[in-house]
């Protein structure tokens, strides 16, 4: 995904299950993120719900303040 100048990047590692269905595949991590998504997402790295610095995965949370964040 390349980010828009007003969006925040996403780490490459961040995944979701709809990345994986090809109708929802496109933009699937461009959605706007509210407190309440209760889409399931992950770490490619650790496959789990947390990351390598054991904190949770979300579009939320998975930014450049991260000592795992990777563009």
């Amino acid at each position: 995904m390349n980010p828009t100048p007003t969006s925040k990047p996403l780490c490459r590692h961040l995944r979701t299950k709809q990345m994986y269905v090809p109708a929802l595949a496109a933009g699937a991590l461009e959605k706007h993120h509210s407190p309440h998504d209760d889409s399931f997402y992950t770490c490619n790295r650790t496959l789990t719900v947390l990351g390598c610095d054991d904190d949770a995965v979300h579009p939320r949370a998975c930014g450049p303040g991260r000592t795992c964040f990777q563009v």
